[in-house]
């Protein structure tokens, strides 16, 4: 397996012979294996062990184990316990499902001085992942196996059995532990490694290696497909530094609509196509929500963004007026003598006398209202936004610089308030500016 190793590695990931890895270990023979194989092969690595807290002294014992291996073949070793039961109450997940959330999180902070982190998945593990996949109904990705390269993560051994690892590890006198917890069939990955599987097995000794046939030619199909929806994507779409905006009516000409609405939306956590089906033809200001995006129906669009991006926490400007980092950009203040002032949409000149700090800057606030510069009577900020053709989806993102007494002085880049506005009879004068990044 050495030999067929060297050669994958050379075929396949050659990068990696002049790289600094982190492989993850379990103590278990797979990462045990891909240890042995990458230090024969004199790559430069570090191990990394999780801690779940799963399995009593088991878990302790696993951690052990890893420590005494990583110090046999003297390379550095990281290792991390996690309240994995607390974290998959606190957040409504299953008990992998919590490890592996916790377990990626730890890899892509440990890793920020590393070029990879190596997974032992093997093909077995691909075949596994498809019957979950097959089970719980997917399309084309989930169907056609573990990706080899994600970004920094790489799994060298998915073109590997698990009967190889085994024999390596056997004919090699190579020491590891035994997850206990495999044997059990409560998870449905062990349902289906040690019922299902054997039985296909039986059926068509080669399984494996018809499988691995299978993935390739799905992995094919994927490429051409891909290369489709990406085509239509760029037809139908626009893009800013925060949004997509999707054309409603091209969208709805598409042929076979249900697969380029999976293909489109599945990868942010969108699972229900009748949800984003209903708000193609809705009012503006419908919504479907994700776990991390929004899906807002805004007149001919449909526009997708970051839940992250839509939340700001109010910022106070002190009596010092310091700049001021805000979302892309930053606000200046500058005190002036001069009256020869002209307002635009990200400088403005107010009297310095009217103001009572700290001042304020948030997001838009549903209620608000002020007096546009150059009229009399007070608009809501919601009508003023409308008027000024502002998306229901960009409204969120409207920065306000709020006075001390709660009124607005500034709709930042867009108006200020006429109360504030500079007179012949102002002497002192401040010039606030929005200065994107």
């Amino acid at each position: 397996m050495l030999d067929d190793f060297k050669s994958h590695l050379l075929s396949e990931f050659p990068f990696l012979y002049n790289s600094k890895i982190i492989i993850a270990t379990s103590s278990g023979v797979d990462s045990v294996v891909l240890c042995s194989l990458c230090y024969k092969l004199d790559l430069n690595f570090s191990i990394a062990h999780c801690n779940f807290l799963l399995r009593g002294n088991e878990s302790d014992l696993d951690a052990e184990f890893s420590k005494n291996f990583a110090k046999s073949l003297n390379v550095k070793y990281y290792s991390k316990t996690f309240k994995t039961l607390k974290y998959k109450k606190d957040n409504s997940l299953s008990t992998q499902m919590a490890a592996r959330e916790l377990r990626y999180a730890w890899f892509e902070t440990i890793s920020i001085d590393y070029d990879y982190i190596l997974t032992a998945h093997h093909l077995d593990d691909q075949l596994e992942t498809f019957f979950i996949n097959l089970s719980r109904g997917c399309g084309l990705d989930g169907l056609s196996g573990i990706p080899t390269v994600n970004n920094k993560l790489v799994r060298p051994l998915l073109n590997f059995s698990k009967d190889q690892i085994l024999k390596f590890a056997k004919d090699n006198n190579i020491n590891w532990r035994e997850d206990r917890s495999n044997d059990s069939n409560d998870y449905l990955r062990n349902d289906i490694r040690n019922n299902i599987i054997p039985r296909f097995k039986k059926l068509n000794p080669s399984l494996l290696k018809s499988f691995n046939n299978t993935l390739s030619f799905l992995q094919g199909s994927k490429s051409i497909l891909n290369k489709k929806i990406d085509e239509v994507f760029d037809l139908i779409t626009t893009k800013d530094s925060y949004q997509t905006k999707y054309d409603i009516n091209k969208i709805l000409d598409l042929n076979n609509l249900d697969i380029y609405l999976h293909e489109f939306f599945y990868k942010y956590g969108f699972t229900n196509l009748i949800d984003i089906k209903n708000i193609l033809t809705s009012q503006s200001g419908k919504y479907v929500l994700s776990k991390t995006h929004r899906l807002v129906k805004d007149r001919s669009c449909l526009i997708l963004e970051k839940i992250s991006d839509l939340s700001f926490d109010p910022v106070y400007v002190a009596s010092d007026l310091s700049p001021l980092s805000l979302p892309n950009g930053y606000l200046n203040f500058i005190s002036i003598n001069s009256l020869d002032c002209d307002n635009d949409k990200s400088n403005v000149f107010v009297d310095e006398s009217c103001l009572i700090y700290p001042l304020k800057v948030t997001s838009y606030i549903s209620g608000m209202w002020f007096v546009p510069l150059g009229m009399k009577g007070k608009k809501s900020l919601s009508k003023f936004l409308k008027d000024e053709k502002i998306s229901l989806t960009d409204k969120k993102r409207i920065l306000i610089l709020i006075n001390g007494n709660n009124e607005i002085i500034w709709v930042i880049n867009h108006r200020i308030d006429d109360r504030y506005k500079i007179t012949e009879s102002s002497k002192k004068i401040l010039k606030i500016s929005y200065n994107k990044f």
